[in-house]
């Protein structure tokens, strides 16, 4: 069977709560993203940075822009979450974000450096909750009631994601 390219690591599995150890998992995770982005996009070419990870897919340059920006918003929704009472957060036109010109002009290193410093906060953030703070929820417009441990084991699951489509495109294309 053919591999899905949009799911080189499967689909993200949603859970309501996370045990300590799994949370520790995650977090350590969202602490490597940084570093794990870095090093997949290393050494490669304008051209390479401007090629699809799939057949009408993100270039690799959109998804490192993406990163950092899906990750603000996760961060920002997890500070809603723990200072507010149960917050109503606002979605993104992630793909309408993409094709703005700042994803064509920025060079990627201004992405990777906004992940490294946002990623340092946020793990510190991360890394000072209590299992209460871990349990507070959050109302998504399409997914409905969502705890901080979603968004953490999520955005492990989403930093892994974008890493492995362009490690997997360098793969197969033979880019060392």
């Amino acid at each position: 069977m053919e591999p899905d390219l949009r799911y080189p690591i499967g689909k993200f599995e949603p859970v309501q709560s996370l045990t300590p150890d799994q949370r520790r998992e995650c977090i350590d995770a969202i602490a490597e993203a940084p570093a794990r982005l870095a090093y997949a996009v290393a050494g490669l070419t304008p051209a390479q940075l401007d090629t699809p990870y799939r057949p009408g897919g993100w270039t690799v340059r959109q998804l490192t822009h993406h990163v950092p920006e899906s990750h603000m918003n996760a961060y920002t929704r997890v500070k809603l979450a723990l200072t507010e009472e149960e917050p109503a957060i606002k979605t993104y036109e992630e793909a309408r974000w993409a094709e703005l010109g700042d994803v064509k002009v920025t060079p990627i290193e201004t992405s990777l450096a906004l992940l490294e410093n946002l990623h340092t906060r946020w793990v510190l953030l991360l890394r000072s909750l209590s299992p209460a703070d871990c349990k507070r929820t959050f109302r998504h417009p399409e997914w409905g009631v969502g705890t901080v441990d979603v968004l953490i084991a999520q955005y492990a699951w989403h930093g892994r994601h974008h890493v492995a489509h362009i490690t997997s495109l360098r793969e197969r294309n033979g880019w060392r």
